[in-house]
């Protein structure tokens, strides 16, 4: 069994378990709007999930961007972000707004 997901405009909208001979026999639509995923990551970038797109060039499926400030690496298209994480033991999260305000903080310790 692999993992397949469904494409909608490049949009991933379904992702099931199935053999590629089901998907081939049209039970779930036609064939072409599915592609396989590892669940292991092991190719096409990530394993899909719903609302990823597909980038069909290079054969990954790219997770939604997180922040309009964060920009996608192209090598290893993940998302990255303006700046870097603090680094010690507290909790963060990412405030767009106070990024747009300033561009030299962003993270926030968690309450």
């Amino acid at each position: 069994m692999a993992h397949f997901a469904k494409l909608n405009n490049n949009i991933v909208t379904e992702v099931i378990v199935a053999e590629q001979n089901f998907i081939n026999s049209g039970s779930v639509g036609d064939s072409f709007l599915w592609i396989q995923t590892s669940y292991n990551e092991n190719f096409r970038g990530k394993f899909a999930g719903i609302g990823d797109t597909w980038d069909k060039v290079n054969e990954v499926f790219v997770s939604p961007r997180p922040f309009t400030s964060w920009t996608l690496d192209e090598n290893t298209y993940q998302w990255i972000c303006p700046l870097a994480h603090p680094d010690d033991d507290k909790m963060y999260h990412w405030d767009e707004d106070i990024y747009q305000a300033d561009n030299t903080k962003g993270w926030v310790e968690n309450e």
